[in-house]
């Protein structure tokens, strides 16, 4: 007799249902689309969880699935902006080559993705539908809030924003009717863009989870999930949750939780003296029940600190229904899970509220890889990776029976850290912003400097081992680092 007999039937039927969805495959397609992919953005989010040491924790679905990933702790994006970040993140293209920093580069410009299928996949969950891979986007995973094209301001066509990618554009409204109400919403169908002059920078009066959009797109989520089980075919579910972008709204039981928290001001909260410091205009246009000084009082920190960590613990919970019903429906022993923030967030160090800088804290965000059989045990690696990476790895990983991309891919694999048989890929991780700004990370600082008529001005080295914020520009004690970081750039792919 077994000690844990429900144990084992548990196994036995997971088991059963990985095998059942092994056999659904067409006989051509065994050993290639090796794994369904569930790729999690979510939106400003830094590394603010238990898993990166972070105390006291709002986090404790992500830090539980950290024990089954493979986390870095040492990822960068591109760039600073929602935009360009998932530009890089769904291209595999450095803005080295692209020059795509803003934030409509996928639909707009020369940066445009071709409305025309091309021979090559233009975007990885393109590649992925072409190696017959169903495909589904639930939110914000390319730059608009539900896949189409249109202005904050309801304007536009509504084409899709990614062309040939996505089988099923899947995002509920609800009350807010349309994509970027969902985005800037308030609770009950009220938001940013609707005319009636909301602006306030946090809200947190929703009882439960699906009175706000990341809720309702979880709960979306789930049921395709369950579709998926019944169909036995390959999936990509692009899944992107709004929050802890601004403005600050989740349910009454997130803000009380952490204001209860003791949460500490910001550290180094006053302006330092880099050439690469600005104003949050995106964070003071809200309206607050503070006086929006810079820097903020620090009582009024706290209290916009606990707001962000107030959606960050609502994000985190949708996750956890998600990963709960994978669970449950067994595909967690067939689908990779990715979760990645498409950059960091100033949370008030360095008297900056927000993203848009060339700074450690906006570029450094989480990276978890999950693989059935690999990762089981979880471990973390300080390995530098950047968002480039991530197409190459999944590629790598699930061997899609179509790999043909328009242009070369930028990135490297990670499959061999995340498969224990490397330490790292790469000695350095690359961003870019507007104005010429170019930042390199190596395992010890960060450069920053600005292109300028074939000259790098404004150099700025920090040692990020010391903080991550600007303390101390090292750049004229150390010229061989800056040297040799200067040429990584000059360098890179």
């Amino acid at each position: 007799m077994h000690a844990y007999p429900n144990l084992e039937n548990n196994v036995m039927i997971r088991f059963g249902l990985l095998v059942l969805a092994m056999l659904a495959l067409p006989a051509s397609v065994q050993g290639q689309n090796n794994y369904n992919v569930l790729f999690i953005a979510v939106d400003d989010l830094r590394p603010e969880m238990g898993c990166f040491g972070r105390s006291p924790t709002v986090s404790p679905n992500l830090d539980q699935l950290a024990q089954q990933s493979c986390v870095f702790r040492q990822h960068f994006v591109q760039v600073p902006t929602c935009g360009a970040s998932r530009y890089a993140l769904l291209t595999g293209r450095s803005p080295k080559h692209s020059q795509a920093l803003s934030n409509t580069a996928l639909y707009s410009g020369k940066t445009a993705l071709s409305p025309e299928q091309l021979p090559a996949a233009q975007t990885m969950p393109e590649l992925f539908r072409r190696s017959g891979y169903h495909t589904t986007l639930i939110g914000k995973v390319s730059h608009t809030a539900d896949g189409k094209v249109y202005a904050y301001n309801g304007q536009g066509d509504g084409r899709d924003e990614v062309p040939h990618a996505w089988d099923e554009l899947a995002t509920p409204y609800g009350p807010w009717k349309r994509g970027w109400g969902i985005f800037f919403a308030y609770a009950n169908g009220e938001h940013r863009e609707d005319g009636q002059g909301h602006s306030d920078l946090m809200q947190f009066t929703a009882e439960e989870d699906t009175d706000l959009p990341d809720g309702m797109m979880a709960e979306t989520a789930i049921e395709k999930l369950k579709s998926y089980q019944q169909s036995g075919e390959r999936f990509f579910m692009g899944l992107g949750f709004f929050k802890p972008h601004l403005p600050f709204v989740a349910t009454k039981q997130d803000w009380e939780a952490v204001d209860a928290m003791d949460i500490e001001p910001a550290p180094h909260g006053t302006k330092p003296e880099t050439a690469y410091w600005h104003k949050s205009n995106e964070f003071y246009k809200y309206q607050a029940d503070f006086p929006k000084t810079n820097p903020l009082a620090e009582q009024d920190q706290i209290q916009a600190r606990k707001a962000y960590l107030a959606c960050v613990r609502y994000t985190d919970r949708q996750i956890g229904k998600v990963m709960t019903a994978l669970q449950e429906t067994g595909l967690d022993q067939s689908t990779i899970v990715v979760v990645w923030g498409d950059h960091g967030w100033h949370l008030g160090e360095s008297a900056i509220w927000g993203k848009h800088t060339s700074l450690e804290r906006a570029l450094k965000s989480p990276l978890f890889i999950k693989v059935p059989g690999v990762t089981d045990q979880g471990q973390q690696t300080e390995a530098l990776a950047e968002t480039l990476d991530i197409y190459p790895t999944l590629i790598d990983l699930c061997q899609p029976k179509f790999r043909e991309t328009t242009f070369p891919l930028d990135g490297v694999s990670q499959a061999a850290v995340i498969r224990g048989e490397k330490e790292a890929v790469r000695d350095t991780a690359i961003s870019y912003w507007q104005g010429g700004q170019v930042s390199i990370r190596s395992a010890d600082y960060r450069l920053i400097a600005r292109a300028k008529k074939g000259e790098m001005e404004n150099v700025e080295l920090y040692d990020v081992r010391r903080t991550p914020d600007p303390t101390d520009n090292l750049a004229e004690e150390k010229p061989e680092v800056v040297q040799k970081l200067l040429e990584a750039a000059q360098d890179a792919k």
